[in-house]
């Protein structure tokens, strides 16, 4: 069988984030899988998981809490203990030993958690009390979401340098980079979104209030990866964690530009509502708001990546459901050859089955 190949670049070509060569644009997007130790320490099955996906030209590991309050879901990985970058260690280590590449995702779930999760049983944390629809995910079971604590002014300063602070441990587990996860209803797209954002100070109102927290996140952790290293994750419309705003083009496509002052890797956006699948964004305009590369994610499969980054649309495309079921996804695209179904039932939670057990392709 012969490989996919154009004139133009396609998922198969190179691409220079910074200082560092990737060797395709098949990017594994970070998937929340609730399969952490004790301690929310990455493990054994941990390792071999993403050790058997290094074939991604990039892996964007699960969203892993930058501090004990981030949390927000039972079995999730934290980058803020020594135990928990000794545990990420082991993974680098294992995806670079398979000359792959991988980066962080950097997550504070904000008003997605509940007091049962956080340290103290305290209230979980957002820019405004607003309590989301809806249950968080306990290690009691469902239960309705909280009215969260509104962060004050004087608490802001110490968000911020909790995500400094993971930035640091990321680079001691060997991270290659980071992605900042401003995306699906969690802390930092809390800020973003008008929906939950009601605060009349200067971090609320007008979008340039309203991002203010992250690009104070974004200046910070540049200055501990530099140029080319951090990427940040928006999703516009996704209604996910009961979020909206009213103006979802104007807002990111503000933030795209603003976005643009920085040496970002690159800017990683969730296109669509992955709930109802509807596309009301222009994410054409949208792209060209932003100066750096551009990540697309959400309903791609090969021929609409190839299209996309063909047609100047984007520079990498992020694949999520594929590469659960999937190992070797790049392999399969590149020869045409067909693709494991994906098994809802096993995605959180749980031991090896739906997650180290899906076979790489054997065959002619």
């Amino acid at each position: 069988m012969t490989l996919v190949t154009s004139d133009k670049n396609n998922l198969f070509s190179p691409i220079l984030l910074g200082d560092m060569v990737l060797a395709n644009r098949i990017i594994m997007a970070p998937l929340t899988r609730n399969r952490a130790g004790e301690g929310n320490v990455p493990q054994d099955m941990n390792v071999e998981y993403y050790r058997q996906r290094a074939g991604a030209g990039l892996i964007i590991s699960e969203g892993s809490q930058i501090s004990a309050s981030g949390i927000g879901y039972p079995g999730t990985p934290g980058i803020h203990s020594e135990a928990q970058v000794a545990g990420w260690k082991r993974v680098t280590d294992a995806v670079h030993d398979e000359g792959g590449r991988i980066f962080i995702q950097l997550w504070h779930t904000g008003r997605i958690s509940h007091s049962s999760l956080q340290p103290d049983h305290i209230l979980p944390v957002a820019p405004s009390a607003l309590k989301a629809a809806g249950q968080a995910m306990t290690y009691e079971g469902l239960h309705d979401f909280e009215t969260p604590h509104a962060l004050t002014l004087d608490e802001l300063p110490g968000i911020v340098a909790e995500y400094a602070t993971a930035a640091q441990n990321a680079k001691a587990a060997g991270f290659d980079g980071v992605e900042i996860h401003a995306a699906n209803g969690y802390l930092l797209d809390q800020f973003l979104r008008d929906g939950t954002n009601r605060r009349e100070d200067g971090y609320g109102g007008d979008i340039v209030n309203r991002m203010r927290l992250l690009v104070e996140v974004v200046g910070k952790v540049i200055a501990v990866w530099g140029e080319g290293r951090v990427g940040v994750r928006v999703s516009p419309e996704n209604s996910f964690n009961d979020i909206k705003d009213s103006q979802p083009q104007q807002t990111f496509n503000a933030v795209a530009k603003k976005l643009s002052d920085y040496p970002l890797a690159y800017l990683h956006v969730l296109e669509g509502d992955m709930l109802t699948g509807e596309r009301q964004v222009d994410y054409a305009a949208l792209r060209n708001c932003f100066a750096g590369f551009y990540m697309a994610n959400n309903g791609y499969d090969l021929e609409r990546g190839n299209e996309a980054i063909e047609q100047g649309h984007a520079d990498m495309v992020a694949y999520g459901k594929l590469f659960i079921a999937n190992p070797d996804l790049p392999e399969r695209f590149a020869k045409n050859l067909p693709l494991n179904a994906p098994d809802q039932a096993t995605f959180y939670g749980g031991d090896e089955k739906g997650y180290t057990d899906y076979p790489k392709y054997v065959g002619a």
